[in-house]
């Protein structure tokens, strides 16, 4: 072996082993002392941060396999994978770029869009899809639109969604509103709460399957957020079946109590009407949602339109000029009554609350809370009923098991079955009655057509025949002058020859 790589090899050797010497004394200094203090920095300052190694610290390249290294942040250090250490509290001196995960989250959300199902529950003539519109500033709703004149007699309890994407500020809502026409219109309005709560687990039920699915896509969530709740404005209080049905629903849906009309209460009675209410909720022990404060310090203003609870609102679809400034109210004889004035009725409280602020409370408490009980629910059934599988639910034969899951799977494709077919025999009597009213109407138009036709057919027949006419007497009278032409002409040449 030559000098020269004799040389080089000692060297190499020296800092090879220079630096693993250093990489030990680092690795002691961070290893936890055998006296049980699993303080690394104990006898030194706290605060004070380990700087990351460097190659003219060590004499090696940083990326040695002996240590890893959390460089590019403040007081980073080696951190070492064989010791579990607690780790302390370090400022950064300069920026790394996970501060920027609330702008990334942002981005996603926006990009994925949000969902949110309003239900509106409460007896007809209440201005429920009326709000609605007022709550979006736009005529987005309008059930009357989707009834046929059959449904406007003996009507029934029924449960109905439509589904609408908004867009606002490039943030996209899909927001279905859930309607219940029909309810509390019967004389016996017994268990008319039964097609809600069956509406409200079906959607918690879909949810569930979606998210048991072994190839699980994205989860669309149809579950009913929200509950507005309309009272009408009698100012006595609470009729037994507002009762009954918020015991029925608290416990699944986030109740939002709701004064329909408050323009038929004066101030007094409204005030009176709201203490009375909450009096009885209370006395039922209904759990209604309770908007909570956004933060400790939240100013008075924010506060008091929490305590607006139950909300008076007026509702209208009319856009009134009061002022040079296009507003949205009610016209009356003695004066106009603004929706968005929180003076006139608490419809701006509510708008403020329930998609301004809290949107994604209600959301959170449905998934956290509601969903989560009816889950429970679901999954101690199937353990058994308890927190543990039982002996009985152990000693199920598979193949019993088996056989009633595929039962209850055929009963499933049975019933989707049938209303597909509904829906396939609805689809074909609304195509054939288009088509019988597009050939009646083209029939129609076709007979018009016709008529219009053979009209200017008479007249040009008409008018051929009286051109005919002309032509005849003018050929007639032409004729006449033409002999009289050639008469004189004979009787000048006569005269001539006699002279």
């Amino acid at each position: 072996m030559s000098e020269g790589v004799r040389g080089s090899t000692m060297k190499k050797g020296k800092v090879v082993s220079s630096a693993t010497n250093f990489i030990r004394k680092r690795k002691e200094k961070w290893r936890p002392s055998l006296n049980g203090s699993e303080d690394p920095h104990e006898g030194s300052n706290k605060n004070e941060s380990v700087s990351p190694l460097s190659p003219t610290d060590s004499g090696i390249n940083a990326s040695n396999d002996e240590a890893l290294y959390d460089d590019g942040s403040e007081g980073s250090s080696i951190v070492d994978s064989s010791f579990s250490t607690p780790v302390g509290k370090k400022g950064l001196e300069n920026y790394v770029g996970f501060a920027n995960l609330p702008n990334q989250v942002f981005r996603k959300s926006v990009k994925k869009g949000f969902q949110f199902t309003l239900m509106v529950v409460g007896e007809s003539g209440l201005g429920k899809s009326t709000l609605i519109n007022s709550l979006f500033l736009t005529d987005i709703y309008c059930p009357s639109q989707y009834e046929d004149a059959a449904s406007k007699f003996g009507k029934t309890m029924a449960v109905n969604a439509s589904t609408f994407e908004l867009r606002e500020g490039g943030v996209r809502l899909q927001l279905t509103v859930v309607d219940t026409p029909g309810f509390g219109d019967n004389i016996d309005n017994t268990d008319c709460w039964n097609s809600v709560i069956q509406y409200i687990e079906n959607k918690f039920e879909d949810y569930l399957n979606a998210e048991s699915r072994v190839n699980r896509i994205t989860v669309q969530d149809t579950r009913v957020h929200c509950c507005l709740y309309f009272i009408a404005p009698t100012g006595h209080g609470l009729k037994p079946l507002d009762i009954e049905f918020m015991k029925k629903l608290h416990n699944k849906v986030n109740i939002v109590p709701v004064i329909a009309k408050a323009d038929t209460l004066t101030a007094d009675e409204c005030q009176r009407f709201k203490q009375q209410i909450l009096k009885e909720i209370d006395a039922h022990h209904i759990n209604v949602y309770r908007f909570p404060a956004l933060s400790d310090d939240e100013s008075e203003s924010d506060l008091a339109l929490l305590r607006r609870l139950p909300f008076a609102v007026v509702g209208s679809n009319t856009v009134l000029e009061v002022g040079g400034k296009k507003i949205r109210g009610r016209m009356y004889p003695w004066g106009i009554v603004e929706v968005e004035n929180i003076e006139h009725c608490d419809f701006i409280a509510l708008r403020n609350l329930l998609i301004r602020t809290h949107m994604q409370d209600l959301i959170d408490v449905t998934n956290d809370i509601h969903y989560e009980n009816f889950r429970s629910e679901r999954l101690s059934v199937l353990t058994g009923g308890g927190n543990s599988i039982t002996s009985a639910a152990l000693n199920i034969n598979p193949m019993e098991q088996i056989e009633r899951e595929r039962e209850e799977q055929e009963k499933k494709l049975k019933k989707m079955e049938q209303e597909m077919e509904q829906v396939f025999e609805m689809k074909v009597k609304e195509k054939k009655k288009k088509l019988k009213d597009n050939e009646i109407e083209f029939n129609r138009k076709f007979e018009v057509t016709m008529e219009t036709l053979e009209l200017n057919r008479n007249e040009l027949i008409k008018r051929r025949s009286n051109l005919e006419k002309e032509r005849e007497q003018f050929e007639a009278q032409y004729q006449l002058d033409l002999n009289s032409t050639r008469s004189s002409d004979k009787e000048k040449k006569k005269k001539q020859k006699f002279f």
